[in-house]
């Protein structure tokens, strides 16, 4: 397996000439209904990704699709699911797709069988969840728990909380919802204690999530829980369970209910799939449900093997951000769901793309002369339209757009006002904003005028239930991971996280050495 930089590939030749040709977005000429209902790549769980909207013709799509082959993206691929130490800075396997399949493959690890590990933890806490529903287990007076709440910073909230929120209304609708959901992420303690008086302590199950068990935030705010339950007369061992790993000093702990194992080749950003989002998850909504969203995301994980970009939705959105980033110089990228339910998925999008390609050196920690991993930003429409879309629309920066939309509501509930229901109205303005976007407008008085050339694309399918959750979830995971391996990135590390924290130890410590730091943490009270 070759691993190139990318300015050293022909591809990046090949595509530099096309971009120095002037191949922009010509919307007269592409965007046609013709195009539409034909450019369009299957993805997993009832999904479909469209790409009319984007700046591809014939050319520029074959020219990707050599850039494919050469930098070997379906090898670099099959060579992390055959568990091949991918991520370099640490030294590490990356198999959070072993968490829902592997794609058939079979992982070992100094003689441990990996994939059986997972499945057993996925057993466990999947009974764990069984137990509490039907009453086997308590809280400490006795009661049964009716509100589960996560304890984590990060990959352990940002994830897990995005696909609690997507699916709590899917849940109601469908007879599935068990327990109330609420998470705890920011050290400020206003945090916690807003969630803490939002639920019946004596009825609550706190999870705490930290891999490596020493997470000042999510340590600190375990604290401050566990204070709040014995001032409440409860005993806090009867309340908590832990999802860490082995080695950690959560582990097999008598402090919490019971503890659920993730290893070190689950990185954060990856890990709802694991226990640090099946926990919570299972208990919200039921183990099925939590492994419906499995099923998705293994079923993405197996179409991302196909070779062909035009029959790969992750590959070619992947290629297709790297012509936008790298040739057409777009820094930036927001993610639009027209979907309340998808309301943090774009937060959690900024963590997996942002910490994952947020890099300057390669994978072998020697400096690139390339731009890599955009900025991430997003609001659910129609939200954001009366917020952002005006510099969207009519900025000096174009930004590309990635519009996510469904058919059908998750509640099933509307109301039809001037002939049409609010989900029609959702879906006209989503259709309005992809052609505005694209075609703009022409218009004597130039404040009104829209200049159009805005690329876009659009996910879409009939309703967000937990196996296309689990599919859209996968698609930018692997999508990730492509542009990672066509930068030559290690995509599963993020030492940009630890300098920040090293110093706030050295200014808790009393010791904060740098003047500067001593001045600022005394401006702040520390």
């Amino acid at each position: 397996m070759n691993y190139l930089d990318f300015d050293k590939t022909g591809a990046y030749k090949k595509l530099s000439d096309l971009a120095a040709k002037g191949k922009t977005f010509d919307s007269g000429a592409l965007l046609t209904a013709e195009r539409v209902v034909s450019s369009i790549a299957p993805m997993a769980g009832g999904l479909s990704y469209s790409w009319a909207a984007k700046a591809a013709d014939p050319a520029l799509l074959s020219a990707l699709q050599n850039l494919s082959e050469e930098q070997e993206l379906i090898g670099k691929y099959n060579a992390l699911l055959d568990g091949e130490t991918m991520n370099t800075g640490e030294g590490r396997k990356v198999l959070h797709h072993l968490l829902r399949g592997q794609a058939g493959r079979r992982v070992s690890h100094e003689g441990k069988d990996i994939g059986s590990f997972y499945r057993l933890e996925l057993d466990r806490f999947s009974a764990f969840a069984e137990n509490v529903h039907n009453g086997n287990i308590r809280g400490s007076t006795g009661k049964r728990f009716t509100a589960a709440v996560q304890i984590g910073i990060g990959g352990s909230d940002l994830g897990p909380r995005a696909l609690y929120l997507a699916l709590e209304q899917w849940a109601a609708a469908e007879g599935r919802r068990r327990l109330r959901g609420a998470f705890i992420s920011n050290v400020d303690p206003d945090d916690a204690a807003q969630t803490a008086a939002s639920v019946p302590l004596d009825e609550t199950l706190f999870i705490l999530v930290s891999k490596s068990g020493t997470t000042q935030e999510t340590l600190a705010n375990e604290l401050f829980v566990k204070e709040k339950l014995l001032k409440a007369g409860l005993d806090p061992s009867k309340h908590l369970v832990a999802v860490t790993s082995e080695t950690s000093p959560l582990s097999h702990n008598p402090a919490y209910l019971d503890s659920f194992y993730i290893d070190d080749f689950i990185g954060g950003r990856y890990s709802s799939t694991s226990a640090a989002g099946g926990v919570i998850l299972s208990l919200a909504f039921g183990p099925d449900t939590f492994k419906e969203l499995l099923d998705g995301a293994g079923e993405a994980d197996a179409l991302a093997l196909e070779p062909d970009i035009l029959k790969n939705a992750a590959l070619l959105d992947a290629l297709i951000g790297v012509w936008e980033r790298n040739f057409l110089n777009y820094p930036a990228t927001a993610v639009l769901p027209y979907s309340q339910a998808l309301s943090r998925f774009p937060a959690h999008l900024q963590q997996l793309d942002m910490e994952s390609n947020g890099k300057r050196v390669n994978r072998n920690g020697q400096r690139i002369n390339y731009a890599t991993g955009p900025v991430v930003f997003g609001e659910p429409g129609t939200n954001g339209q009366h917020s952002f879309y005006q510099l969207l629309h009519q900025g000096a920066s174009i930004v590309p757009l990635q519009f996510v939309g469904f058919t059908e509501s998750q509640l099933r509930e509307d109301i039809s006002v001037e002939n049409s229901t609010s989900q029609a109205k959702l879906n006209a303005n989503l259709a309005a904003q992809i052609v505005a976007f694209a075609k703009g407008k022409t218009d004597s008085n130039r404040n009104k005028e829209f200049p159009g050339c805005r690329p876009s694309s659009l996910i879409y399918g009939k309703r967000l239930t937990p196996k296309a959750l689990g599919a859209l979830l996968a698609h930018f995971e692997n999508k990730v991971m492509f542009q990672g391996f066509i930068w030559n990135l290690n995509s599963f590390d993020q030492e940009g996280v630890q300098l920040g924290k090293l110093l706030a130890k050295k200014v808790l410590s009393g010791d904060a050495g740098d003047d500067a730091l001593k001045a600022y943490a005394k401006l702040l009270g520390v």
